[in-house]
């Protein structure tokens, strides 16, 4: 992701990532025009689909407080994910995370799993981490999988 000085994410990377993780149920990418006219329906402030394309391609980037809230509103994200990157990289886990599940495969693996012990829990984490080893994949996370199941 791009970044800013600083280390910390710009407003352009943090706004293509929603675009490219939150989704209509339809499939691909809200276009600039959805996003626009819905942030206008629903009585946000006035804005354009060029002015979202502006932000998100970092072409301007100091939008008003109303137009990042209502960026935010639309995404379904609080408005703190612009504004305070340890939100940021909290909620960007949360979406991975549905991101995850839209995917049919993943969420009937999740459900399948769903009230067996810790221990079962465990055996299966090391399993699905030892498939992704193998086919070149990174870790879910750094924890061991006991850390994972307490």
């Amino acid at each position: 992701m791009p970044e800013g000085d600083g280390g910390e994410r710009t407003l352009a990377a943090k706004l293509n990532h929603l675009f490219q993780t939150v989704h209509p149920r339809a499939g691909g990418e809200y276009s600039f025009e959805e996003v626009a006219e819905a942030i206008r329906s629903q009585g946000g402030p006035t804005i354009s689909a060029t002015y979202v394309w502006q932000l998100r391609k970092g072409i301007r980037d100091n939008p008003t407080k109303r137009h990042l809230e209502a960026l935010a509103g639309f995404f379904g994200v609080p408005p703190a994910y612009f504004f305070d990157d340890e939100a940021t990289e909290q909620i960007d886990a949360e979406l991975e995370l549905l991101s995850a599940l839209r995917d049919a495969p993943v969420r009937q693996l999740a459900l399948r799993a769903s009230g067996l012990s810790a221990k079962s829990l465990e055996t299966i984490t090391g399993m699905i981490e030892r498939v992704r080893e193998l086919e070149g994949l990174p870790h879910g996370d750094d924890s061991s999988p006991e850390d994972r199941t307490s």
